[in-house]
């Protein structure tokens, strides 16, 4: 039989000084020791494996170690921490209260109570899981653990507080436990490597370490596992592979896609993906704690939230150098609306499609120029792109107006301010690289050179929009457009704008939606950025049809009556009721 001891066992600490990321409770507690202000009950609670349970046994260690060092440390060394060490003290008692939670294991412990020490100054009891005690156990329990011996000291732990009745919080010194930081895992990892002769990528202790979620004992058994997997060589590519962790460059390429508006690379990319055998949510929920860090790499004053290794955290600022914040915000607000009705999608794989191809189309939509307050509630349609030398419209980052997307004949790419704060040879090659921008200013500026001068573009007014309009309608008669076309009344304002007034939300909808009637428009008055704004009027509301009523007998007795009232007094004498 193997003698194989897991890390978690093998490396438990001995001291309090060994104790990883709680320096607080270590050191009360040997202050409370050198200046013998020691309580005689103790709560330590805090999440699973952040030690809890080992500064539990490490207290009742020194309290009766005969040769405790100068900074109240055991020395390891004397009859009653050798025999600690061994399982073999008397004088100290633990209790699992998650198998042992009735009265009457309560009352057992209660008698040993009774018992002075055998050897040393002290008798400890820890009870750990705590919480689990039923009420009646807690109510027995209650008058030993406010008044016990001068020799008994009880530690208890627990996972869960709010669990415990508030008589037994009122009679113990609580000591709260936090989660364990991943730098301090990391080292703590780094130092078992050392150790057991292994070599481990900085990286792949970075990935156990948030794997851990802030518990020192779950990140020692993930080790475990990777050493199982990889040997003494701990790679970056082993561990993801192992944990089922995608990789950093998938979310990446998936910002890449973003700021490029690739809709087929996103898609490809969240392909392969699920070929892999990823979960839609881990993408997504991966892809929004991507976006978070570029946000945190933003500012100088938030860089210490970027949890990540030394490797990756250019690759970040490179990124984040050339991404908006804007659309930082607005990407995670629409991962977190996907993300909560994920559970309720009925097809899983294309709600999350959906949710990425509008995080394609979010540049495009901040392209637009904003709506003026005359048409605030109207419904804009193929606004006119601005010059190529006009930047893009501002917007706030605080909110994100839902604009509709637009297609355009010339799509400038917008020119950010914070592209030009890093030099490009410093950025790491992404899909940008497949962006000519320079033909497309030249094929932007050989458009406007072709433009027709102003003095001869063709008149736009009420009379020539209702000619083009009517010869539009005769060549798509046939359609469902053209049905909707007759419903409404077509105005030009401003010289550049053409109004559309109609009372159907779905004729609205029907027009906003197909795009050849405004590029047909652009092309017959010669103007490339000419603008169409719906406007619904409830005047224009179609007639509704309404078929002749049939009339019933009591109809048209009624109807006879008003004509010849001498019929109600007939109808009373006879007593003669019209049929319904």
């Amino acid at each position: 039989m193997s003698n194989f001891v897991v890390s978690a066992r093998k490396y438990r600490p001995t001291r309090f000084d060994e104790v990883v990321g709680q320096q607080h409770v270590s050191q009360t507690l040997k202050n409370a020791l050198q200046t013998d202000h020691l309580a005689h009950a103790f709560l330590f609670c805090g999440p699973r494996g952040v030690g809890k349970t080992t500064s539990a046994r490490i207290l009742a260690k020194v309290l009766n170690c005969q040769n405790r060092t100068a900074d109240y440390e055991p020395c390891n060394v004397c009859s009653s921490c050798v025999a600690f060490n061994n399982n073999a003290s008397l004088n100290i008692t633990e209790l699992d209260a998650a198998s042992n939670n009735s009265v009457d294991h309560i009352r057992a412990l209660t008698e040993q109570v009774r018992f002075q020490p055998q050897q040393g100054e002290y008798k400890v009891f820890i009870i750990d899981e705590v919480h689990m005690l039923s009420t009646q156990a807690f109510n027995a329990f209650l008058k030993t653990l406010e008044e016990p011996p001068s020799y008994a000291v009880f530690i208890l732990a627990t996972t869960e507080k709010h669990k415990i009745i508030p008589t037994i919080l009122s009679r113990c010194q609580i000591f709260d436990f936090k989660r364990i930081q991943p730098k301090d895992i990391i080292e703590h990892l780094q130092g078992i490597c050392a150790q057991e002769g292994i070599t481990a990528d900085e990286e792949a202790l970075h990935i156990i370490a948030q794997k851990a979620d802030g518990a020192l004992r779950d990140a020692l058994s993930i080790f475990d596992r990777i050493v199982s997997f990889s040997g003494k060589t701990i790679t970056y590519a082993a561990v993801i592979e192992n944990l089922n962790v995608l990789d950093y460059d998938y979310y990446f390429r998936a910002v890449d896609y973003i700021l490029t508006e690739d809709r087929a690379g996103m898609l490809l990319l969240f392909d392969e993906v699920l070929r892999r055998g990823f979960d839609e949510d881990l993408f997504l929920n991966g892809l929004a704690a991507h976006v978070r860090d570029l946000l945190v790499c933003k500012d100088q004053a938030t860089l210490k939230l970027l949890e990540i290794g030394d490797r990756l955290r250019s690759r970040y600022h490179q990124q984040a150098a050339i991404t908006p914040p804007d659309l930082l915000l607005t990407v995670l607000d629409l991962a977190n609306d996907c993300d909560l009705n994920f559970k309720i999608a009925r097809n899983k794989r294309l709600h999350v499609e959906m949710s990425l191809l509008r995080m394609v189309s979010i540049r495009r939509a901040f392209r637009n120029e904003p709506v003026s307050s005359a048409a605030a509630s109207a419904t804009d349609i193929a606004p006119a792109a601005p010059p190529p030398s006009a930047p893009p419209p501002p917007v706030a980052d605080e909110s994100f107006p839902e604009v509709e997307e637009v297609h355009n004949p010339v799509e400038m790419p917008p020119v950010e301010e914070e592209e030009e704060t890093t030099p490009p040879s410093q950025l790491a090659p992404t899909a940008f690289d497949a962006l000519d921008i320079a033909s497309m200013l030249a094929a932007a500026e050989e458009e406007i050179e072709d433009a027709v001068p102003a003095d001869e573009l063709p008149e736009l007014d009420d009379e020539s929009l209702r000619g083009a309009w009517d010869a539009f309608l005769q060549e798509h008669k046939e359609t469902t457009l053209a049905l909707f076309m007759k419903q409404a009344l077509p105005l030009v304002e401003r010289g550049e704008e053409v109004v559309v007034k109609i009372g159907s939300t779905r004729a609205l909808a029907a027009l906003r939606d197909d795009e050849s009637l405004i590029v047909y428009l652009r092309n017959v008055f010669a103007r490339p950025h000419l603008v169409m704004r719906l406007v619904e009027d409830a005047s224009l509301k179609p007639v509704q049809s309404t078929a002749k009523k049939r009339l019933t007998a009591k109809d048209k007795f009624l109807a006879m009556r008003e004509k010849n009232p001498a019929l109600e007094e007939l109808r009373r004498r006879f007593d003669l009721r019209p049929e319904e």
